[in-house]
């Protein structure tokens, strides 16, 4: 049983950490846009801080695919994983996650490969990176709505706490607040996704 229903558990566990380690990217990112911290901690601890987050979120989002189509009982596809609404399970809740997963491969590239861009493609990271909005929105509606846990007492609660600050912090980044530029701290500001030094 333990080896028929493994792939489930890690599909369901590795889809929450993401969750959790894309939100907390998210609220650091937001908190270096409004700099209400202030000059302490350094902006470039919290921009490495950003990126580890980042990147393991996608790298979790990455086992949570193949945990997803490792399971027997679903019997996911690739097209499934990768097309919105081809899914017959769940297709609309499912779909959300699809569109979410295009945004951040969507971010992911932009980023690692800021530094090689020519500088008028580079104007196109800004709004590419502000994607990362809708990208945590489409999460947390494919959470919602196509995750197993999505009824649990304690999820939603949480859910609506991390929602409602980041909401608040978004709000604030609106207001006219820019996001720190790439060289504030002698690094890439771009480079949220790489694991690089540079």
């Amino acid at each position: 049983m333990l080896s028929g229903t493994l792939p489930w558990y890690v599909a369901r566990a590795s889809g929450l950490i993401a969750w959790a380690l894309l939100s907390a990217s998210v609220t650091l990112g937001l908190l270096l846009a409004t700099r209400i911290l202030g000059p302490s901690p350094k902006p470039a601890v919290l921009l490495r801080l950003h990126r580890r987050l980042a990147t393991l979120s996608l790298w979790f989002v990455g086992l949570h695919l193949t945990g997803i189509l490792l399971d027997s009982y679903v019997h996911f596809s690739l097209a499934d994983l990768f097309v919105p609404l081809a899914s017959a399970w769940h297709p609309v809740a499912v779909a959300w996650g699809v569109v979410a997963f295009y945004l951040l491969a969507a971010v992911a590239i932009t980023s690692l490969a800021f530094r090689w861009l020519p500088r008028r493609v580079r104007r196109l990271w800004r709004p590419v990176h502000l994607a990362t909005h809708a990208l945590f929105a489409l999460s947390t509606i494919h959470l919602l709505s196509a995750g197993t846990d999505a009824g649990n007492v304690l999820l939603r609660p949480v859910v609506a706490a991390v929602v409602a600050g980041i909401g608040v912090l978004a709000v604030m980044g609106a207001a006219g607040r820019r996001l720190p530029p790439a060289t504030r701290t002698g690094r890439s500001s771009a480079a949220t996704l790489s694991g690089s030094r540079g």
